[in-house]
């Protein structure tokens, strides 16, 4: 069984609507219509988004967020690391087997694998920008 961890995607989906009104206040429950999602959890990945630099957020009746920087200067990355979602790949955690050699050794054998992997995954969000995202997503409207 997989589980699916969404909260990259939302702060990514967060981000890319305040990119594309860069420079305007957007209320939450915008944000949280844009990603048709409960107020609450928008509510968590915009202050998550907030704590790291990223967002600046307003609380209250007339409450808003807006990019704290313009997209060009936000990376995949620097949202992926805000958004605490947790890592791409894991091993699982089911007891070893002490019968089976390649129960004994599969965790330290795919140790490396894994962090490459993941190293490999946060290499390519670094080099994208949120404006290349808000850009992809304009011209698909288009």
């Amino acid at each position: 069984m997989s589980l699916k961890n969404v909260q990259f995607t939302v702060a990514a989906h967060i981000a890319a609507v305040l990119g594309d009104h860069y420079g305007e206040d957007v209320t939450s429950a915008r944000l949280a219509g844009s990603v048709n999602a409960e107020p609450t959890f928008v509510r968590r990945s915009v202050a998550k988004l907030s704590k790291a630099g990223i967002v600046t957020a307003t609380r209250g009746k007339h409450g808003a967020c807006r990019l704290a920087r313009p997209p060009e200067e936000i990376s995949l990355l620097d949202i992926y690391r805000a958004s605490e979602a947790p890592a791409t790949f894991n091993i699982h955690d089911y007891p070893i087997q002490e019968a089976c050699p390649t129960s004994r050794h599969l965790k330290d054998s795919m140790t490396d694998v894994l962090e490459d992997a993941q190293s490999g995954f946060e290499a390519r969000l670094a080099a994208r920008t949120l404006a290349s995202l808000v850009e992809r997503i304009r011209c698909q409207e288009a």
